[in-house]
């Protein structure tokens, strides 16, 4: 029964259901391929695969960008660009309210004592300067910058010649005693640096290698825009001194520098290079009055200065101890000697109001004021130590401070006092610290000292110290007539 019913059953009939189209137009083609024609159908499906992938790469390098823009920004650059003025006057800020008293001192205090000191003046501490990188250094530097009061630079070197390796320039502010403004490490020792007086951004560098270098604080980068070399001429011992100069007759910018081989070279900024022209041979003075002979031995270099009125004139110091006065005009021999120091000379200095006198320091312990008209010194002091350095005030003609190695500073107002200084004052924390190197700023009444731990300190100069500023007849004219006087009361035991 089962297979009748299965044959019985019902089936679905199938269904058919046809469409037609129009046929695709078509159309021959032929065409013959040479090899050139298949390299150059190659070389294009190339290109194209190579520009796919260079979009795919600048793709992703601004999306990576974008990324680390938003996570966290890596490059210093970027950092400083976006936030760094509004940091840097937070940072300031934050400075002046940790350090209160100081500023209030340095805008406001006055040392009331003065008044029954008679003559004599104090220095206050006021902000110290220190560098993390600089501590193993010495200071061998101290300018102030000629138009911003508020900056200064501190060069960091070696004195040792057995511990000679790299160096350091801080720029430091008043504004901000915490951290100095610009870093320039170098790979050797920075024994001097003078800020140019017309371009503040622009800083004379010497090294003890005898290399010469400009440095531009506009620059981002941390090496010199110019830098002297063994062609141009650099130095053999360690540069001792530079010292901006006028324009050339070119108009090009020039510096001179002084060494221990002997050479006072000046150096101008050609383009990109420092080109080196020797201004004059210290040559070494016989000490008879036989004649020199061909072949006479270089004497070294310690120091310089430039006349204030004069262009052409400049005393040099030696280690020797004596002092020539010479001419950039005359390379071949000096305008004068005098036998000064018995031992180096270590500072040179024209008086910044009167036309013939300056001031010289020397390793023999003596500060001496001289007139250039004259062989023998004006005044002689003994301060007891090796003097580092010596300085003319801006403000008087008969101000001068100089530093020693027992760590003392001395001011002295020949007007005031003609034989001990105003103040005598230790300024460093620890004992057997030299101080160095000292600067009186033009604007503000306050100098800034260095010693040989790498630490800067600045100080105020009390009433007593500074009784020109305070005088209403403060001039020129009668800051020279105040020393030609004190000259006139020197000369006159000499003259008869």
């Amino acid at each position: 029964s089962s297979g009748i019913n299965a044959e019985w059953s019902l089936r679905p009939g199938y269904r058919e259901r046809g469409t037609s189209t129009e046929p695709p137009p078509r159309t021959n083609f032929s065409s013959t391929a040479n090899q050139w024609e298949i390299y150059d159908a190659y070389v294009e499906d190339l290109e194209a695969q190579e520009k796919a992938k260079e979009k795919k790469k600048d793709k992703d390098e601004k999306d990576k960008k974008s990324r680390a823009i938003i996570l966290e920004p890596t490059s210093a650059d970027e950092i400083f660009t976006r936030i760094g003025k509004p940091a840097k006057i937070v940072e300031r800020m934050v400075n002046q309210n940790t350090h209160d008293e100081i500023a209030q001192d340095f805008k406001y205090w006055e040392d009331q004592s003065d008044e029954f000191k008679g003559n004599e003046g104090t220095l206050l501490p006021l902000w110290p300067f220190r560098s993390e990188k600089g501590k193993k250094f010495s200071v061998t530097a101290v300018v102030f910058n000629p138009i911003y009061d508020d900056m200064f630079a501190v060069a960091h070197g070696s004195y040792d010649f057995l511990k000679q390796s790299s160096g350091l320039i801080c720029i430091y502010s008043l504004k901000n005693p915490s951290f100095p403004e610009f870093t320039y490490t170098t790979d050797s020792g920075v024994m001097s640096l003078d800020f140019h007086p017309e371009h503040p951004y622009l800083i004379a560098v010497g090294y003890y290698d005898g290399a010469v270098a400009v440095y531009n604080l506009r620059e981002k980068n941390n090496t010199p825009a110019f830098l002297s070399s063994a062609k141009s001429g650099k130095h053999t011992d360690p540069v001792w001194q530079v010292y901006w100069q006028e324009n050339d007759l070119d108009n090009q910018l020039n510096f001179f520098s002084i060494s221990s081989d002997g050479r006072v070279t000046c150096w101008s900024l050609i383009k990109n290079e420092l080109q080196g022209t020797d201004i004059i041979l210290i040559k070494m003075q016989p000490d008879n009055d036989a004649d020199s002979g061909v072949g006479m031995d270089l004497a070294c270099g310690t120091c310089f200065d430039f006349h204030k009125s004069t262009d052409y004139l400049f005393l040099v110091g030696t280690e020797e101890g004596k002092i020539h006065k010479c001419s950039k005009h005359y390379s071949s021999q000096f305008l004068d000697t005098y036998d000064a120091h018995h031992m180096a000379v270590y500072a040179v200095r024209w008086n910044n109001f009167h036309p013939r006198v300056f001031a010289s320091c020397s390793a023999d312990w003596t500060v001496k004021i001289w007139d250039h008209n004259y062989s023998e010194p004006m005044f002689t002091f003994d301060l007891g130590s090796s003097v580092g350095d010596v300085v003319w005030s801006p403000y008087s003609a008969t101000v001068f401070g100089a530093v020693t190695d027992d760590g003392q500073v001395h001011i002295f107002d020949l007007s005031q006092e003609k034989y001990e200084p105003l103040c005598q004052q230790s300024v460093v924390q620890k004992k057997k610290t030299k101080v160095n190197h000292l600067a009186f700023n033009a604007h503000y009444p306050i100098i800034a000292v260095g010693d040989d731990r790498g630490n800067a300190m600045t100080l105020k100069l009390s009433p007593n110290l500074r009784k020109a500023v305070k005088d209403k007849s403060y001039s020129k004219e009668n800051e020279i007539a105040k020393m030609e006087k004190l000259l006139e009361l020197v000369r006159e035991p000499t003259s008869k």
